[in-house]
Order: C-alpha cells, then structure tokens, then sequence
C-alpha cells in the first residue's frame, strides 16, 4: 500500500508541471484568439460603416468625381462598371468580398485600385510613422526615469516644473500646426532642412519632428509618474539598502516595472501617429497614403476615400493587436486577469 501511494505520488509530481504549462498554453491561446477575434470584427463594423457613409454622403458619387460636364451616358457607363447599379446587399456583399481577397475598391475616376496606392505610398507612411515612434520611445523613456530619479522625493522642484511645463505645452500643439511652424524656422528662415519629399535623411528630421514631438513629451510625463511609483516601491529600497548599482536599481528593477503601463499607452500613441500622419504628410509633401487621401478628398473620389480608411483602420488595428501580445509577454498577468 504503501509503495502503490509513492508511485502514484510520483506519477503527480511528474504531471504536475505538464498540466501547468498546458493551463499556460490555454490560456495564451483563448488570449490570443479573443484578441484576433475582436480585431475581425472591428474590421468587419469599419468596412460596414465606410460603406453605409458613402451609399449616404449624398448625390451620385460618380457624377461628383467625373464632374457636372461629364455627358450622361459616361457617367452610367461608369456606374455599371463600378457595379453601382445593383441592388444595395448585392454591392455590399460584393465590396466585403473584395475586401476579405484584398480589394479594397477603385478610384472613381481613374479606375486606378487602391491597393496599386497602398503597395507604392505605404512604405513612406509607415517609414515615417515608425521611425517618429522609435524617436518617442528613444526621448520618452529615458527623459521621464531621469526626471523622476532627480525630482524623487520633492527634490529639485524647479526642474518638475520645467519638464512639466515644457511638457505640457508640446503634449498640447497639434502635429499640423507644430508641423507648420518648424518650416517656418527651419526651412524657410533659417534654410537648413528641406521642406518636402523624402529623398534624403534631412528631408525626415522635421516630420518625424512633427508628428513625434508632441507624443514623446505625453509618454515622458507617464514614463516619470510610473518610475515614481515604481522607485518608492519596498524592493527597490531594498535593493539600495543592498548598496547595489544604480544602473542595475534602475535598468533590472524599476524599467522593467514601468514598461507595462508605458508600452499600453506608446502602442495607443503609434495607432495615432499612423492616423495623424495624414495632415503631416500633407504639410511636408511627404509620398505617403495620407497625401493621397487628402488629395482623393479634394477630388471627391469617394473610392479611394473609402478604401484608404479602411486600410488606415485595418493597420491601427493590427498595431494594437500586436502591442496586446508584446505586453502579456512581458506581463503574463494580463491574460491571467483577462481570462478570471
């Protein structure tokens, strides 16, 4: 009797760790696929949505983009070309087919297909929507450990009050605007950086400015609130009172502690900077989608409109599905917490 409850006891011990990690993998996974799931369906409610508005937006879409001398016949040639004439559920199924292979739909008036604009104008938004986002994170970080170590305690009083005013201030002007005013300085005054295009590594400095500027001070004023809280937490003084270094104290203890809240917000921040990248491309010049989405505004051609926007929303989705992933890597919690 004895020897059978030490086998079994043995055969417990063994399967305990194989019935943790697979505890572990199930939760991962019904993490993971309720993330996925939500992003289809988002998808599914903004392709839906573009759809309704420019069925809504008023007057024959294509008689606004040929113009009021296109001859009759033209512009119902057109229409049954784009499929306009058939019955509504017909169109929309039809579109959501195309979107769910990849088409995303035509220009009114060239009959140019979005995706030849996405594959020739999506590498420069990206580009600058990416880089602007490594230079927030790059500033951002490292600024709010820094104020936060300095200001511990009340100390240094003058030095939070500048941070959080200059802060403050930049947190608060528009990417366009700040856009507008750095050509006036930079280029036109003082003409040391192009104003436009993005043929050379100068013609990036001012709208990565533009559009990373304003999102790097936001994140540094959270990057100093978290190190704070993170730096009064009982284990770091505790490893100060082991006299350890303050590059280990701050690099092993307090940024790994403050990357949780700061990555929720950055990825939140880099959705935006992919959104906000249409008026900064459009102050630079810069051969992005936004210039063509503005453009395709001006034009009235409500294909492209609708069509970018649901390229736009699909990129601003997948962007948080990804920053979801990378934190419940780096805080199993999260998907523990989501899945009680």
């Amino acid at each position: 009797m004895t020897v059978s409850l030490e086998v079994g006891g043995l055969g417990n011990s063994a399967q305990a760790p194989d019935n943790g990690r697979h505890v572990a993998h199930s939760v991962w996974w019904s993490f993971f696929i309720r993330r996925v799931g939500r992003m289809i369906i988002t998808l599914l409610v903004v392709v839906t949505v573009a759809f309704v508005v420019l069925r809504l937006s008023g007057g024959d879409p294509v008689r606004a983009a040929l113009g009021p001398t296109a001859a009759p016949e033209i512009v119902e040639q057109r229409r049954d070309q784009l499929g306009l004439n058939d019955p509504i559920l017909v169109q929309y199924f039809s579109y959501l087919w195309g979107v769910l292979h990849g088409d995303f739909g035509v220009s009114l008036i060239t009959g140019r297909s979005v995706g030849d604009i996405v594959v020739s104008r999506l590498p420069a938004t990206l580009a600058l929507s990416f880089i602007s986002f490594f230079v927030v994170l790059v500033v951002s970080i490292p600024l709010g450990m820094l104020v936060a170590v300095r200001t511990l305690g009340g100390k240094r009083r003058g030095e939070e009050m500048v941070f959080a005013g200059v802060t403050g201030f930049f947190s608060s002007v528009p990417d366009y605007l700040l856009g507008v005013m750095l050509v006036v300085v930079f280029s036109i005054t003082l003409k040391l950086l192009p104003v436009a295009g993005n043929d050379s590594a100068a013609a990036f400095v001012l709208p990565v400015a533009a559009l990373s500027l304003a999102s790097a001070c936001s994140l540094a004023r959270l990057a100093r609130i978290e190190a704070l809280n993170t730096l009064r937490d009982d284990y770091v003084r505790t490893a100060r009172g082991k006299r350890l270094p303050n590059r280990r104290i701050y690099l092993a203890h307090v940024l790994p502690n403050m990357l949780t809240a700061v990555l929720t917000v950055g990825g939140t921040l880099l959705a935006a900077m992919v959104t906000g990248s249409v008026l900064v491309e459009q102050v630079f010049n810069w051969p992005g989608m936004g210039t063509a989405f503005v453009q395709a505004i001006t034009t009235k051609d409500y294909g492209i409109v609708q069509g970018l926007a649901i390229v736009y929303a699909a990129i601003v989705l997948l962007v948080n599905l990804v920053v979801d992933i990378v934190i419940a890597l780096i805080d199993r919690r999260s998907t523990l917490l989501e899945s009680s």
